[in-house]
């Protein structure tokens, strides 16, 4: 997909999707743990993605400090061959992100930006999406900095242990 609309379109299809999918996948469709990284698959449309939560999380607001509710904190490598998506980063903050903003993706001192959309972010080409994941094969840790739509800042740090074993179990589960 060349334009970015229609990348939005599609990772916002395959968020809607996954995250129905997820929700029962907790306990039945998981077929593989690496660390700190699971994997899991559905087999109507058939897809694969590896997922992990933030090990530590920090929401501040105005420089300091504070306690917010949010729903699940997720970062996804998806794969759903029937759509032709393969590698799809993808990562949700558990709150709506404000208007317009990006996320910004700190892999080990690499840095990339993330387009939003909703409670969802992604890269803006698969390109790019290769170079994310090519860099968490490397790194150990991924930190992901977003604001939420009521001003907050959130930083949340994902482990990349187990990253490279889950992203290719993903890829061979889904072919």
């Amino acid at each position: 997909m060349n334009s970015w609309i229609s990348r939005t379109s599609l990772a916002a299809a395959l968020a809607v999707a996954a995250t129905g999918a997820f929700a029962q996948a907790q306990s039945t469709n998981r077929v593989g743990a690496n660390t700190d990284w699971s994997v899991f698959v559905e087999s109507n449309p058939k897809e694969c993605w590896s997922v992990s939560s933030p090990k530590e999380t920090v929401n501040s607001r105005d420089g300091r400090v504070v306690a917010v509710k949010r729903s699940d904190i997720l970062l996804f490598v998806f794969n759903r061959p029937g759509s032709g998506v393969t590698g799809q980063v993808t990562f949700t903050g558990g709150y709506p992100f404000e208007d317009g903003s990006s996320v910004n993706m700190n892999i080990s001192g690499t840095e990339f930006e993330l387009f939003t959309k909703g409670e969802w972010a992604w890269p803006a080409t698969p390109a790019d999406d290769a170079k994310i994941i090519t860099a968490m094969k490397r790194g150990s840790s991924a930190i992901m900095t977003a604001r939420s739509d009521r001003g907050t800042q959130t930083q949340d740090t994902f482990s990349l242990l187990g990253f490279t074993a889950s992203v290719e179990e993903s890829e061979k589960r889904c072919k």
